[in-house]
């Protein structure tokens, strides 16, 4: 199969590893930068150019998609999808996953245990945002951070009123969260590859430092998840539309409790924590996928 990875870095080792499973199984892959792709709109001739020429017998797209261009990749994820190509991961599920208060709503109305949240738009309602997300310590989150940049630990009212209040004067949207102390600064990082867990890592912050993301030193470590924290991994990345999914969750006195739900997980610290083949669990699947979209469009023909 023809397989395309949207990607802005050919080098970086979850897009290369993606490439070396695809091409190990004996598939045609190449990376495109989504970037530089532009989108043909025409009646019954959808079409995406790269470099000039018309991308064309695109049988799947792994679409790995930045935060900063989240609104242009999901365009052209989009256009490949009204050229009818296969993708595990929708425009849809792309722009839901990177809003982190609809993510939210929706874990939490379908019965995913996540953190006390809470979110406003006027500052005079301070203290009550932080009484209602369970007093401080508080952590404060922007709706557009990522890699843990835009997360901060307020430990005391005054500080979180400061911080919250700040935010606001500079016109962020955030959310405010209860801080679970027993997590003591660990997170799980748990891969979802259909109704599968394929890998799992704990990721564990600096001794000063309160946010687990590796990009901000932490360290990975080998865990064992329970069959109730699996379950809840899959169920969150169902509830997203997202048959593959990095799932952030930790573990707190009710339970594990989801904070996130990457639609573009890396693969680099998983993999070399845990030794498992997660890109060619990947290609295995999509192929999977893409192969049974194609006989039902025959049969549909």
């Amino acid at each position: 199969m023809k397989i395309v990875v949207l990607s802005r870095g050919a080098a970086n080792y979850s897009t290369r590893r993606l490439v070396e499973a695809a091409i190990a199984r004996g598939h045609n892959a190449k990376v495109v930068n989504h970037a530089n792709c532009y989108v043909d709109i025409e009646r019954n001739k959808p079409a995406v150019l790269y470099n000039g020429k018309v991308i064309e017998n695109v049988d799947i797209i792994i679409p790995r998609i930045g935060q900063s261009i989240t609104s242009y990749g999901s365009a052209v994820v989009r256009q490949f999808e009204m050229m009818r190509v296969y993708t595990p991961v929708s425009s849809l599920a792309l722009v839901r996953s990177r809003d982190k208060l609809r993510s939210m709503q929706l874990l939490a109305r379908s019965g995913v245990g996540i953190p006390k949240t809470v979110f406003a738009r006027q500052a005079k309602e301070t203290d009550e945002l932080i009484e209602k997300s369970g007093g401080a310590p508080v952590v404060i989150k922007l709706l557009e951070g990522t890699h843990g940049i835009g997360v901060v630990l307020a430990e005391t009212r005054k500080a979180a009123k400061s911080v919250i209040e700040a935010f606001y004067g500079l016109g962020a949207n955030i959310l405010i969260q209860e801080f679970i102390e027993e997590a003591h600064g660990a997170d799980i990082r748990v891969i979802v590859v259909g109704e599968r867990v394929v890998g799992a890592m704990m990721r564990k912050g600096p001794e000063d430092e309160f946010r687990s993301n590796l990009h901000r030193g932490g360290e990975s470590l080998p865990v064992e998840l329970t069959k109730k924290e699996a379950n809840i991994a899959i169920k969150a990345a169902r509830t997203l539309g997202l048959p593959i999914a990095g799932v952030d969750l930790i573990r707190s006195k009710r339970g594990p409790l989801v904070l996130e739900v990457n639609s573009s997980p890396g693969l680099g610290g998983i993999e070399k924590q845990t030794g498992e083949d997660i890109a060619g669990e990947i290609i295995d699947y999509v192929v999977s996928k893409a192969s049974g979209k194609r006989r039902k469009d025959r049969i549909g023909a």
